[in-house]
């Protein structure tokens, strides 16, 4: 592997797997890179509070909104004071396809307990099958007369969806599977009492107080660094903590030489954004126009700050596959450890525009990485990302990147270990410009 000294970057594969890890939902995508901005200095601030003398103002700050976090740096220099001053923004998203308990999990079928489970977002369904998986999310529940919420993190095999064997197949070339009947998960053989009680009481809460919860399953395989000469990174949940790792660290190595800084992390980009916490919401917008407030602006200032800032929306992207080169743009090709990829759709599911790619561009140029160009073939339908959701609510020029991986929404990705630093770097760069 080249060293990550070669770029401006403190990031590495080694690192986005531990990140990955750490991170199995995305709440836990918020609490691991809130814990990194701790420790660099970072205060966490709350919206029901004031902002005007915290460290919104003209400082290092974070805001958590469920599982989506946003965070900055305003810190004051002599030229850097004006209201007016505007943003640069790195944008992504802390969720992954996968799936997750229903409502009323219990179910016993064929002599086995099962938990009851449901897709979220584009999970390709068969890589889930055959997987040692563990429980992730969120618990809420009654704390005398308020609402409590706990993490939750049971990083152990737990369930396990079965393939159906060969023999029982039609044609034995594999089966279709139902997002309703062919998903459930088994957790035992007796009877092993409600799913929820058991959820609870590993997590410390009197399983009679819990009113809510959003709990998802995640692949409990370690991420590892693969492949002949270690130049692979294979792990769950690339699409995209990738992003979220890369952007944390570009966020954290960047000098600031004009505008404020900016990482937005959203949830529910799987499933179209639609949330009080998605790319949809104000949560963004509300942010930034309340650092030009806090810093004594008003709302024309706030106006100005906004024409002047850019955004680089950042999502995984596709590399072209060995074993269906066909399904590709042909002379697009994308290479796995081939530098960042910029992403262009004419009908605008990609948020780039010419001057965004030139942004982009130079933004690469300073890191000194090659760029790449996708363009998704025009007889397939093209995915979406935060990046158009992001410039129609906030007016913000926007550029759609990512880095390379195979097997996306799969239940394990693969990517380049290369393109990590690679693309943290152009991060970097991109926030520094």
């Amino acid at each position: 592997m080249v060293s990550t000294a070669t770029f401006r970057t403190s990031a590495s594969a080694e690192g986005l797997g531990e990140f990955v890890d750490a991170s199995p939902s995305p709440f836990h995508v918020c609490r691991t890179v809130a814990a990194e901005l701790d420790r660099a200095g970072y205060t966490q601030i709350s919206e029901d509070q004031p902002w005007a003398d915290s460290a919104a103002s003209g400082g290092r700050a974070y805001v958590v909104r469920g599982g989506s976090i946003i965070a900055w740096d305003a810190q004051p220099a002599p030229t850097l004071a004006e209201p007016r001053t505007g943003f640069r923004i790195v944008g992504g998203h802390t969720d992954s396809p996968n799936l997750r308990v229903k409502q009323h999990p219990d179910r016993r079928s064929a002599g086995l307990s099962t938990v009851a489970l449901e897709p979220y977002g584009g999970a390709w369904l068969n890589s889930w099958l055959d997987r040692d998986l563990g429980i992730s999310g969120r618990i809420a529940y009654a704390d005398g007369s308020r609402v409590a919420h706990r993490l939750v993190c049971i990083d152990e095999p737990v369930l396990r969806v079965p393939q159906l064997a060969i023999h029982l197949s039609e044609d034995r070339k594999g089966v279709h599977l139902d997002p309703q009947r062919h998903v459930d998960a088994v957790w035992g053989v007796e009877e092993t009492g409600p799913f929820l009680d058991w959820v609870a009481e590993r997590s410390d809460v009197d399983p009679g107080s819990v009113l809510g919860w959003e709990l998802m399953t995640h692949d409990v395989t370690p991420s590892r660094i693969v492949g002949a000469r270690g130049e692979l990174l294979s792990a769950p949940r690339l699409d995209n903590q990738g992003t979220c790792y890369a952007g944390l660290r570009a966020l954290l190595d960047a000098e600031r030489t004009g505008p404020i800084t900016v990482l937005a992390l959203f949830d529910h980009e799987e499933v179209g954004s639609g949330s009080e916490r998605g790319a949809s919401s104000d949560f963004l917008v509300t942010v930034l126009e309340r650092i030009i407030a806090a810093r004594g602006g008003g709302r024309d200032e706030f106006l100005q700050a906004m024409a002047s800032s850019r955004c680089a929306s950042g999502d995984m992207a596709h590399a072209t596959h060995p074993n269906y080169p066909d399904r590709h743009e042909p002379s697009h090709r994308i290479d796995v450890n081939g530098g960042p990829v910029l992403k262009v759709n004419q009908n605008l599911r990609y948020a780039s525009d010419a001057v965004g790619e030139a942004e982009f561009a130079m933004a690469c140029r300073d890191a000194g990485v090659e760029l790449q160009r996708y363009v998704h073939r025009a007889d397939l339908p093209c995915g979406s990302t935060i990046g158009p959701l992001t410039a129609t609510r906030t007016g913000l020029l926007t550029v759609d990147v990512g880095a390379p991986q195979l097997a996306m929404h799969s239940c394990r990705e693969l990517m380049g270990a290369l393109d990590v630093p690679m693309y943290s770097a152009a991060l970097r760069a991109f926030l520094e410009r």
